[in-house]
C-alpha cells in the first residue's frame, strides 16, 4: 500500500510540475479583475512572466490594476451583459494576439445578488444574476473560441460548488449549474481541436462577489417589499434566523483566495490541467459530499439550515 501511495503521490506531483513551454510568449485574457480572484490571477501571471489581457467593469479598478503591474498587463473596460462591449473586447484581444491566437481564456466575472429564498425573488433578480454569471460567460467564449483554437490554448470557466448542490435560492446556484453543463459540452467538443476547459468549483471563499451594501441590507430590502400575506406565512423570525444563517456563512468565508488563484493558475500553465478543481476545505469535506449523497439525504442535511417559517405545516 506504500509503495502504491508513493507512486500516486509521485504521479500528481509530476502532473503538477509538467509545465507548458515558454509561458512568456503567451497571452491569457481574463474577465472580472477589479478585485478578487481576477485580480489576484491578473498578478499571479504577470509575476510569471505572461502576456495579461485583463477585463474590468470600472475604470477605477482597471487603472489601479495598470499601475500596479507591469507593462505585461494591459487592460480593457468590459460588460459581459452588453453585446457590443464583448465585441470590442474580442476585437482588442485579437490585435494584441495576433496570429498566434489567445492561450487562455478565463471567465471570471460573476456576481452573487439578488440571492434568498426563490419566493422572495422576482424575474429581474433571477435575470440580473443569470446574465452576467451565465449568459455573459457564454457569449464572452463564443466570441473568442476562434483565437483559442488556433493557439490550441486552456479555457477556464469560474462556476462553484453551488453549481454542484443548490445551497441557496435565486440565480445564483442555477447559473452556476449552467456553467458545469456549457463547460462540460464544450470540453468535449473542444477536445478534436487540442483546446483543453477547466471548471474551478471554490467553496466559500471571502471575495466582493456579494457587492458593497451588505448582507442584512440586502436581505432586509427582499423582506420589505414582500406583500403582507407572504410575511406573513414566513413570519418575522424566519427573516431574522435566515440572515443570521447568511451572515455566519459568510463570516466563515476562506481569506485566503491564493487557494483559488493557485488552481486557476494551474489550469493555464500546466500541460495536464485537470477537468475540474475543488479549493477550499468545504469544497471537499461539506459540499462535494452533498452533491453525491442520495437526494432525500442532501435534502435533510441542508433542510436543517433553514429556519421553520410560521405556517409550515
Amino acid at each position: 500500500m506504500a509503495a502504491i501511495s508513493d507512486l500516486s503521490f509521485m504521479y500528481r506531483w509530476f502532473k503538477n510540475c509538467n509545465l507548458v513551454r515558454n509561458l512568456s510568449d503567451k497571452y491569457v485574457f481574463i474577465t472580472g479583475c477589479d478585485s478578487g480572484f481576477g485580480n489576484l490571477l491578473a498578478r499571479q501571471l504577470v509575476d510569471r512572466g505572461m502576456r495579461v489581457l485583463a477585463a474590468c467593469f470600472t475604470k477605477e479598478g482597471a487603472q489601479k490594476l495598470q499601475q500596479d503591474t507591469s507593462y505585461q498587463l494591459q487592460t480593457i473596460l468590459l460588460d459581459v451583459t452588453k453585446t457590443e462591449s464583448i465585441k470590442a473586447a474580442t476585437q482588442w484581444v485579437r490585435d494584441q494576439v495576433g496570429e498566434q491566437g489567445l492561450w487562455a481564456l478565463v471567465n471570471n466575472a460573476g456576481v452573487g445578488l439578488p440571492s434568498g429564498p426563490n419566493e422572495w425573488l422576482t424575474k429581474e433578480d433571477f435575470v440580473k444574476v443569470i446574465n452576467v454569471n451565465l449568459v455573459g460567460l457564454i457569449e464572452v467564449t463564443l466570441h473568442m473560441l476562434p483565437m483559442v483554437k488556433k493557439a490550441r490554448g486552456r479555457v477556464v470557466n469560474m462556476s462553484s460548488c453551488g453549481g454542484r448542490v443548490a445551497v441557496i435560492g435565486g440565480g445564483y446556484c442555477i447559473s452556476k449549474f449552467g456553467v458545469e453543463a456549457f463547460s462540460d459540452s464544450i470540453r468535449r467538443e473542444l477536445h478534436y481541436f487540442g483546446v483543453k476547459v477547466s471548471i474551478i468549483e471554490p467553496g466559500n471563499f471571502r471575495t466582493a462577489i456579494l457587492g458593497k451594501d451588505g448582507l442584512e441590507k440586502h436581505m432586509r430590502k427582499l423582506w420589505e417589499r414582500l406583500p403582507p400575506e407572504t410575511r406573513e406565512s414566513y413570519g418575522e423570525e424566519y427573516f431574522r434566523i435566515y440572515t443570521d444563517n447568511l451572515k455566519s456563512t459568510m463570516q466563515l468565508a476562506d481569506p485566503r483566495i491564493s487557494e483559488v488563484t493557485n488552481s486557476m493558475e494551474h489550469a493555464i500553465v500546466s500541460r495536464s490541467p485537470r477537468i475540474r478543481y475543488n479549493p477550499g476545505l468545504d469544497a471537499k469535506l461539506l459540499y462535494l459530499p452533498l452533491a453525491k449523497f442520495p437526494t432525500p439525504v442532501t435534502d435533510f442535511i441542508l433542510s436543517r439550515y433553514l429556519p421553520r417559517p410560521a405556517d409550515s405545516v
